[in-house]
């Protein structure tokens, strides 16, 4: 059986991530092993060039990483306050696949609402990681 000694639990900042986190928490539980909470706060890239979209202020990218760190801490502190939790700024994919990588993670858990036609074409976080992962990949289907 390969080793899940080291696992990245990938979240969003929604009420699904509870669930996310339950199932990775059974998994750690099973393999004794060390869980890590990550979040990424993908940067909103706008060309002001157009004027019709507004560029979005410095202060919100502030805002936004102040939210994912205590959405992080209030979601430790009632499921695993042991846990470390790491808050990444860039690509989704490329700040999970680059922590796995750098923290020789085992297994990555992530959630997924299943999506169908022109949704699941779009892509999604899971499928991303999917295609490049440094190590399995364990996708939570999330419960409506």
């Amino acid at each position: 059986m390969t080793s899940r000694k080291n696992i990245l639990v990938a979240v969003d900042t929604s009420n699904e991530a509870k669930q996310v986190l339950e199932s990775a928490l059974e998994l750690g539980r099973c393999f004794d092993a060390k869980l890590s909470l990550i979040h990424v706060v993908e940067p909103v890239v706008t060309d002001s060039s157009y004027d019709l979209i507004n560029t979005v202020p410095l202060e919100m990218g502030d805002f936004l990483l102040e939210h994912a760190e205590s959405f992080l801490e209030s979601l430790k502190k009632d499921l695993a306050p042991d846990i470390s939790s790491h808050v990444a700024t860039g690509s989704i994919k490329g700040e999970i696949l680059g922590y796995a990588r750098e923290h020789e993670v085992d297994l990555i858990v992530v959630g997924s609402h299943g999506r169908h036609g022109l949704a699941l074409l779009l892509g999604s976080t899971a499928n991303a990681l999917l295609h490049g992962a440094p190590c399995d990949l364990y996708v939570v289907r999330i419960k409506d």
